[in-house]
């Protein structure tokens, strides 16, 4: 058992800065307590990476391209991004990553923007990610408007700020030529968002089986990191029958309509536990053609959720097999085997979790405690989830700046002092692969995955 070290010391000297973030986090839910303590090596790790004269540099030079990166954060953000229509987006962020130094950054056959910075050689190989797809449709006016000091435009905050601090400390750690112990694998990747199913993610981890861990960039308040991915299942379901006129055929055949509603009356009477969370909803109905028509055809789209992936698969059995029931009534309540139902997967999230005491999670707490934050340990569907269900080290935090309405077409970022959680973020990654002649890597090198 590793000795620890207290963080109470570090986080005293900057309370006014924890309470500050702390009432930013209150819409975030605690899933595990604070870490209160880190591996003296950790500690020791970040004590000489900040001290350092050439890494204080560096944080300097973040904050002075803050205002420069505000441009690229508009320029992604005005060109569109639907899920599966990544391109033009990604073609933009090809071009200033290789703008910035990474001349063999290239798309890969899923779309995902990859470019590796490589380290000295000798240290681990580390993901550094934010993703290019938000969830509005082509069409969306993505125009940034500015007043009240605030960016408004849908997707600037999830998740094209991710993607301009990324290329902010391209810039930064090629100017101020900082060489890294491991290397970094610089990633905008596609298929975060509606029903991407993480295909990105699924992609280079099958692609690239170095990867020792991962730090994703998405909104999130000052001092959040989050470890737990949340595992989903989505299903398409199609009720199929003969239908029929409403009048004519009434009693000769099933409604696929009413044998749908049976289902979702089922459904919603189905028990989840409170932990671990197990959620789950029927999000879209449609179906039948007239209003004096016994419907021939109906479909909806069933969302379940959970933190632990067996809950998950309870609470799927359960749903599935109230579909087949609600069908199974209503052909028996007009005496016929002429109503099916058919049901297709159509989003597998995998979940899983870094552990808290993981020589990742305390090396964001320490990073956060220099800058004055409380860590707090949350959980959701993110990138994440890819690495965390293959054992891989993996965290998302934030990537500085204020936000809100995610998801909305008044979604918006307030970047004042932004920078701040830049560098919070960056001194985090630094502390994980190293930099040469300052620190050594916390993040351990893993023997490379089978394929």
């Amino acid at each position: 058992m590793p000795r620890l070290r207290p963080l109470a010391s570090l986080l005293a000297l900057s309370l006014s800065f924890a309470g500050a973030s702390a009432a930013r986090a209150q819409s975030f839910t605690a899933i595990a307590p604070t870490p209160a303590q880190v591996r003296p090596a950790v500690d020791q790790a970040y004590t000489q990476l900040l001290s350092a004269p050439q890494i204080q540099a560096l944080m300097e030079a973040v904050k002075a391209d803050h205002t420069r990166s505000i441009d690229d954060l508009k320029m992604l953000t005005e060109i569109e991004a639907p899920p599966f229509k990544e391109r033009p987006r990604a073609e933009a962020f090809l071009a200033r990553m290789k703008a910035l130094g990474l001349a063999d950054a290239r798309i890969d056959s899923e779309g995902n923007v990859v470019g590796r910075r490589k380290g000295t050689g000798q240290g681990p190989t580390l993901l550094i990610s934010a993703h290019l797809d938000t969830v509005f449709p082509a069409g969306t006016d993505v125009k940034v408007k500015e007043r009240d000091g605030r960016l408004y435009a849908p997707g600037i905050s999830d998740d094209t700020r991710g993607l301009a601090v990324l290329l902010s400390w391209l810039k930064v750690l090629n100017e101020q030529k900082i060489q890294t112990v491991g290397d970094l694998l610089f990633v905008g990747n596609v298929g975060e968002e509606e029903l991407g199913n993480l295909r990105g993610m699924k992609h280079l981890f099958a692609e690239h089986r170095d990867i020792d861990g991962m730090v994703g960039l998405e909104p999130a308040p000052d001092g959040t990191v989050l470890i737990l991915g949340t595992a989903s299942h989505r299903y398409e379901v199609n009720f199929k029958g003969p239908g029929g006129h409403s009048y004519a055929a009434f009693g000769q055949v099933p409604s696929a309509i009413h044998g749908m509603g049976r289902a979702i009356a089922k459904i919603a009477e189905v028990r989840t536990p409170t932990f671990p969370k197990t959620t789950f909803t029927v999000g879209t109905v449609g179906g039948g053609t007239s209003v004096n028509t016994i419907a021939p055809d109906a479909r909806m789209a069933v969302d379940i959720r959970s933190d632990q992936m067996d809950s998950l698969l309870s609470t799927e059995k359960k749903i599935l097999a109230a579909i087949d029931e609600a069908v199974a009534e209503e052909n028996k309540r007009w005496n016929v085997e002429t109503l099916t139902v058919q049901t297709k997967l159509i989003g597998d999230r995998p979940g899983g979790r870094t552990p808290s005491d993981s020589v990742i999670v305390e090396a964001a707490t320490r990073a956060n405690a220099s800058f004055g934050h409380k860590t707090l340990l949350t959980g959701a569907s993110t990138d994440a989830n890819v690495p965390m269900a293959l054992g891989i080290p993996a965290i998302i935090v934030g990537g500085g700046g204020k936000t809100g309405g995610f998801h909305a077409l008044s979604e918006w970022i307030d970047l004042t002092d932004g920078w701040k959680g830049a560098q919070n973020s960056l001194a985090t990654v630094l502390g994980l692969v190293g930099v040469q002649g300052v620190t050594q890597p916390l993040l351990e090198k893993r023997p490379a995955r089978a394929p």
